[in-house]
């Protein structure tokens, strides 16, 4: 999907949550002050902020859309983040506003007066809005739009406070037991977990995290089917907004290669990776000779080192230069592992046995997505 087509469908999808929301927000919050319902008038709020909540989705993806620029290279697409940011502050005071209100309601209960049209209308509510709920979790999953997923998920949300809503009342009605603040407690407490939520994915967003994993192994094979590279490795990917990334990655070449046999398929490669998986990806270069049997008797000796550790999980870049007999290597470690100097001294040891006087160059790092 194009980022016109994306843009379009939020925007559409953002619009229908805001008529909705803004038209079960009047309905419950008049319905609630006329029978005195704590939890009907709190529905009614809620509504009222996932609309200020779809208004800020269509508003952050407008903003989201706006070219690069000098100051802003690439892009614009992190408003989005921010949207994301903004909706679960707003979630999480509606929440805290609802625990305060239900709070007073337990400690000073008043009387209820309600009637089975006002239990129906509501029921229609819930219903609308469960369905207002999957379909916009659905669009934001489809767009991948943390904002539209997280006012989707109140949407849903607010079908079930609806259906609890309606259990209360009717044990107000025949069992003339008050238990309308308790439920909007409830209410309260399922708002604040569902903003938490949000808010940590949104911050974990912003601060950087280890890039899609999906992506990245479509990335590793993309890669690794290319004619002329035998291995990649050391894989970054940043993200900036919603189908923007930019990455680099080491890749593995013949020794006997020259620069013009692998600019060719290097080119075609990162060109590919653009088109298809909208990454702009920039690629390193190691040079490995599997061809001599020095060669290959050296990443047999590694691979049985690695083999033997608990957090090593891979090796590559494993080169001895012709004149110096200098030995490179990199080491892919788990986070678990501890001391990595220990490790260090280990394999330097280790190698010198089989290769006493080689000067040994080893790299420890650990993957980034």
């Amino acid at each position: 999907m194009n980022s016109k087509s994306r843009q379009s469908l939020i925007v559409r999808t953002s619009a229908l949550g805001i008529a909705v929301n803004l038209f079960f927000a009047a309905v419950k919050i008049v319905i609630g002050l006329a029978a005195s319902s704590l939890a009907i008038v709190s529905e009614g709020m809620n509504n009222a902020a996932d609309a200020a909540s779809s208004l800020l989705a269509l508003v952050g993806t407008k903003l989201s859309a706006k070219n690069p620029d000098e100051k802003h290279p690439f892009g614009y697409g992190r408003i989005e983040y921010l949207t994301s940011l903004v909706i679960a502050a707003l979630i999480l005071y509606t929440g805290v506003e609802m625990l305060k209100s239900s709070v007073d309601g337990i400690l000073h209960p008043s009387e209820m007066s309600v009637s089975l049209v006002m239990i129906g209308i509501v029921a229609f509510t819930a219903a609308g809005k469960f369905i207002l709920g999957i379909y916009t979790i659905r669009t934001g999953k489809k767009v991948d739009s943390a904002a539209l997923v997280a006012v989707g998920e109140e949407s849903r949300n607010d079908s079930i406070f609806s259906i609890v809503t309606i259990l209360v009342t009717l044990i107000y009605m025949y069992g003339h037991v008050s238990l309308d603040a308790y439920a909007g407690l409830l209410f309260s407490l399922i708002i604040l977990k569902s903003a938490g939520g949000t808010l940590k994915e949104t911050i974990d967003e912003l601060l950087g995290r280890p890039g899609q994993e999906e992506l990245a192994k479509q990335l590793y094979k993309e890669i690794r089917r290319t004619p002329g590279i035998i291995n990649a490795a050391d894989m970054m990917l940043h993200n900036y907004g919603p189908g923007a990334w930019s990455g680099s990655v080491n890749i593995e070449i013949d020794h006997s290669k020259t620069i013009g046999e692998v600019y060719q398929y290097v080119h075609d490669l990162q060109l590919r990776i653009m088109h298809e998986y909208q990454v702009t990806m920039v690629f390193g270069m190691y040079a490995v000779d599997n061809d001599s049997e020095r060669g290959r008797e050296l990443r047999r000796t590694i691979a049985q080192f690695v083999k033997e550790q608990e957090h090593v999980k891979s090796f590559h870049a494993v080169y001895i230069e012709p004149e110096t007999e200098k030995i490179y290597c990199d080491l892919i470690v788990d986070y678990k592992l501890a001391d990595w100097e220990a490790l260090r001294t280990e394999f330097v040891s280790y190698l010198g046995q089989s290769y006493p006087g080689s000067e040994i160059e080893l790299t420890i790092e650990t993957e980034y997505v």
